[in-house]
């Protein structure tokens, strides 16, 4: 053999080592990733059962509540202001007090309606003298007219004088009773009790005639009420509540929600509905003896409408809205779960009243639902009943357990006591 045949098989040789290498290479790679694909994870039968929290159903009472903002409205708000014109010499009262009706609030300077008064007096005086004198002149007339001793004509002339005078004395006993009320009128007094505003005119003032802004201003403190408007939906039971006789309680809270600060009752609606709002007005009257409710305040009014006794209670977290509507997820013994539509009722932030579509002591799902669908399987972490206290807790108990344990026996005794 020669060199050159040496050398090509050789060659030959190192060529099909090397192609070898590469195929255990790649059957060694191939091994791996299948067994990275096939044999890393365990066989599984579908998607892990989803953990979620449950609660049962429970029976309740729950208050049918009207939360609306409103507006403390004073009982009265009166401007006063003065009824004649004239300086005002006087003004007795200090800003921010509280008045009765009735006590003294500005004086007026009185003397050019006392001289009136007295010019009137004086007028009547002479009147009352010519009326005497034709009373008189009557009586005379009268006998001599049944005499036949004047004419006719004079006798009915002096009647008419007569009644004439008498007119006369009237016009000024009128004028002296209307220069009396102008003297009433410059001693301003407060028509209301309330709380007197700031001062608004200083005395050396010339004022006139109901002149805006007036002397000042009443504001009545206690009792007041408070307004605020309820929607159509809502005005149907309400009347039929407060047309029943029943009185409605009306509890206020501050801006924020955080404190109540007054109770009282609803005592009038109004006898139109806004239009534009479709909204209808209601007055709530409150005694306000701590003064905590202040004119054009804005509060946050809760009328208690009804109570509903016996009702099927859920968390409210458990109450979802989607296509199908509002729906819960109920809890089937199977540990799966299924969507179903259910009718909503009054709500009171923590639970909320199934009307129809639930059961008391079926199970239904409150948190963890974002990935759930209908029939996926479920492992419940935690279940309890609702906040009210009317709950079985037992039976909420023994439900986690079974879910816990995973034991068949206590998963049916938890679906029996479901359904």
């Amino acid at each position: 053999m020669s060199a050159d045949t040496q050398r090509t098989a050789g060659h030959f040789r190192k060529k099909r080592g090397t192609l070898i290498a590469v195929v255990i290479v790649a059957a060694i790679i191939l091994l791996i990733l299948f067994h990275l694909i096939f044999g890393g994870k365990p066989a599984r039968n579908g998607n892990p059962p989803q953990v979620v929290s449950a609660a049962t159903a429970t029976l309740g009472s729950m208050p049918v509540i009207l939360n609306e903002l409103g507006t403390v409205t004073p009982t009265a708000t009166v401007t006063v202001l003065p009824q004649l014109s004239g300086y005002l010499t006087e003004v007795g009262y200090q800003e921010g007090q509280d008045v009765k009706k009735g006590q003294f609030l500005a004086q007026i300077d009185p003397r050019q309606y006392e001289i009136n008064k007295q010019q009137a007096e004086a007028q009547l005086a002479k009147d009352q003298a010519s009326l005497d004198q034709a009373r008189a002149d009557l009586a005379r007339y009268e006998q001599l007219h049944q005499q036949k001793s004047i004419a006719e004509q004079t006798y009915v002339d002096q009647k008419f004088l007569v009644a004439q005078d008498e007119a006369a004395v009237k016009a000024d006993q009128a004028a002296i009773a209307q220069d009396e009320l102008d003297l009433t009128y410059c001693h301003i007094t407060a028509p209301v009790d309330g709380r007197i505003g700031l001062r608004l005119v200083d005395p050396g003032n010339y004022v006139t005639a109901s002149s805006s802004p007036g002397i000042a201003v009443i504001t009545t403190m206690k009792p007041t009420t408070v307004e605020f408007t309820v929607p159509q939906n809502s005005l149907s039971q309400v009347l039929e509540r407060f047309n029943s006789g029943s009185k409605l309680p009306v509890t206020l809270y501050n801006s924020d929600n955080t404190k109540q600060i007054a109770a009282g009752t609803l005592y009038a609606i109004s006898n139109q509905m806004a239009t534009s709002t479709g909204t209808v007005t209601l007055r709530a009257t409150f005694p306000n003896d701590d003064e905590s409710l202040y004119p054009n305040e804005f509060v946050n009014a809760r009328l208690l409408v009804n109570t509903l006794q016996q009702a099927v209670l859920v968390p409210t977290p458990a109450v979802q809205s989607g296509a199908p509507g509002d729906y819960v997820y109920l809890v089937n013994a199977d540990d799966t779960v299924s969507v179903h539509k259910v009718t909503l009722g009054p709500s009171d932030g923590k639970n909320t009243v199934i009307l129809s579509g639930l059961s008391t002591g079926q199970t239904v799902v409150t948190d963890g639902m974002d990935r759930l669908n209908d029939g996926a399987k479920i492992k419940i972490a935690q279940a309890k009943p609702s906040e009210d206290g009317s709950a079985p807790a037992a039976a909420s108990s023994s439900a986690s357990a079974a879910h816990h344990n995973g034991k068949r026996k206590h998963t049916s005794d938890s679906a029996s006591s479901a359904s």
